[in-house]
């Protein structure tokens, strides 16, 4: 996973958690986290060979109220999840990321939303939109929520703006006809129901990559899910959604309770949506593919 909101314990490693969730739920789980944001150049060099587990000198610009760990483990109702930092390779090669990748033995990637923005480019995202991108065009299931949609929709070639003003809410999806039949999106419900996702972003993406179709929209938001196609053609279980599907609703308040999130943005989260059945089918494709 690219963990992109570790300096935010409930929307960040508390997210993760909700991520893995329905994983845990068939067995014991490691998550592998990168954290590129914060980890030097320098060291993303001893990376490229294999997995390298992540030291504190290796992120000199880790944010000082998260205290930094290489490792930790969650029990989900006895299940075992340990989370392992490791370093990742600061390159903007393709091909050489998808051998890491290949070499590390992963069945997904998942990249997660941010404090910062892909229209406010820094240079740790370069070798970030490389991962997604090479993860996404090997056939590695591939999930980009807020942050991680926006990053993967501009590494295929789209284009991403800021906005006026933030966006936050409970929206219903307009589905396209792809998106109707999609199996991430709407394989836990009837056909006819309509499906809903929570939003908090600035970014949006303004413009649909040659690479990908587009499965929704919603009435403040144009290119709200995509999926991305193999040069010929055939469907790639990669994915980038622009809401949050890991925002649980224990997650949303204890988030109020610390102050991450203020008194409008809570008022504007009341209601359901259909974050947890929408992991839970990411979840089912790996195994698939994992089969």
């Amino acid at each position: 996973m690219i963990d992109l909101l570790v300096e935010r314990a409930e929307f960040g490693h508390g997210g993760n958690q909700e991520v893995v969730r329905p994983f845990a739920a068939a067995g014991d789980v490691e998550l592998l986290l990168v954290t590129p944001q914060m980890q030097s150049f320098e060291a993303g060099k001893k990376a490229e060979a294999g997995e390298v587990v992540l030291s504190e000198e290796d992120v000199p610009h880790w944010d000082d109220d998260f205290p930094f760990w290489q490792s930790t483990n969650v029990d989900f109702e006895g299940r075992g999840v340990t989370f392992r930092r490791i370093v990742m390779p600061m390159i903007e090669d393709d091909q050489k990321m998808a051998t890491w990748l290949d070499t590390i033995g992963i069945d997904a990637v998942v990249c997660s939303g941010s404090k910062k923005n892909v229209s406010m480019w820094e240079d740790w995202m370069a070798p970030s939109a490389s991962l997604v991108r090479a993860s996404a065009k090997s056939g590695i299931p591939t999930l980009g929520i807020c942050f991680g949609h926006q990053l993967l929709c501009h590494a295929l070639g789209g284009k991403i703006e800021r906005a006026d003003s933030l966006s936050s809410g409970i929206w219903d999806l307009d589905l396209t006809s792809e998106g109707d039949d999609d199996e991430l999106l709407t394989s836990h419900i009837s056909k006819g129901n309509t499906v809903a996702g929570l939003f908090t972003h600035q970014d949006h993406v303004m413009t649909l990559p040659d690479s990908c179709r587009l499965l929704c929209s919603t009435s403040h938001n144009g290119v709200t899910a995509v999926r991305v196609f193999s040069d010929d053609g055939e469907k790639l279980p990669a994915w980038g959604l622009q809401f949050h599907p890991e925002a649980a609703r224990a997650r949303i308040e204890r988030a109020h309770e610390w102050g991450h999130i203020t008194d409008e943005e809570l008022a504007s989260f009341k209601g359901e949506h259909d974050g947890a059945s929408i992991l839970s089918s990411f979840a089912s494709i790996v195994g698939r593919y994992q089969a």
